[in-house]
């Protein structure tokens, strides 16, 4: 059995900001989800550091947690720790271009900050509901831009508790996918690099793309965004499409019939509604196109 008076003395006594039986329902962009035993805030690095060595000495189950939106948690709830980033929100400008950013901000504010700033290229990601630590985590991207193209190197901590500055050129990135899916490691910061541009151009283009996504996308139901990764030679949302799976609807769960690659929540939906509905997905396209997809979403 967790001990987990323990945990409520320690954060305590290092002065980390935590709250008690959390529903998940309001922490995630899906609005799903049961109660969290903790969601705690460390706001530098050694209180980051600290929690995670208390989650390992105590044999406490815990998970990183950024802003929920591509997040879908269980409706069971989770016996443990949510090591929370969103008091992680320092953001700097640094010589030659660059800019240092914490793990809790915000993508549409370090956009936004770039803009100020006359920084460019990262204006197809706004709009994205995510943290920078989550879009690193997940390698976000959208309209032909990652987050790895302005990563100049990532501030981490293992499970240790060690620290670590990793330049670009040492961190395994793929489509989705970054080392940090494997290492266990607690994005705490990054440094990014830009190019120059004038303020009005770079927020023309981030209008550009925010209407693009209003117009294409189910933004007025609760989702985890883009619920399949691409798969090779394919789009999900149109494979989807074409197996007659618009519309298709399992408890509160739902494909938007605006945007099939996108699951929504429609009123109520728990977990495993949603869980029932990428399985029969999955299972047709399998069957009728011989393609399988694999969710984007990561699952607590």
């Amino acid at each position: 059995m967790p001990n987990f008076e323990a945990v409520e003395n320690f954060l305590k006594a290092k002065d980390i900001f935590y709250e008690k039986n959390v529903n998940m329902k309001n922490n995630t962009s899906f609005k799903i989800g049961g109660i969290c035993k903790y969601v705690c805030y460390p706001n530098d690095i050694l209180k980051a550091v600290n929690v995670i060595k208390l989650c390992i000495n105590l044999k406490i189950p815990y998970f990183f947690l950024g802003n929920g939106s591509n997040l879908l948690f269980s409706d069971e709830g989770f016996a443990g720790v949510a090591i929370c980033t969103k008091k992680l929100n320092k953001i700097n400008v640094l010589s030659n271009n660059r800019v240092y950013c914490e793990a809790g901000v915000l993508l549409y504010r370090l956009c936004q900050f770039c803009a100020i700033h006359c920084f460019s290229n990262l204006e197809p990601l706004y709009g994205i509901p995510g943290s920078l630590g989550g879009a690193i985590f997940m390698n976000a991207g959208a309209y032909n831009r990652e987050i790895k193209d302005v990563l100049q190197s990532v501030v981490s901590i293992d499970v240790n508790g060690r620290v670590y500055e990793q330049n670009l050129k040492d961190i395994y990135f793929s489509y989705r996918n970054s080392v940090y899916q494997n290492n266990g490691h607690f994005i705490f910061a990054a440094v990014l690099k830009f190019e120059n541009e004038s303020v009005e151009h770079i927020n023309s283009k981030m209008q550009y793309f925010l209407n693009k996504r209003i117009e294409s996308q189910p933004l007025n139901f609760p989702s985890a965004g883009s619920t399949f990764k691409r798969p090779k030679f394919y789009i999900a949302a149109k494979l989807i499409e074409e197996c007659g799976l618009k519309g298709l609807r399992v408890g509160g769960a739902k494909v938007s019939e605006k945007h099939c690659g996108f699951i929504i929540n429609v009123g109520g939906a728990s977990c495993l509604d949603v869980k029932n509905l990428i399985k029969k997905i999955q299972k047709t396209v399998s069957l009728k196109k011989n393609v399988s997809l694999t969710p984007e979403i990561k699952f607590i």
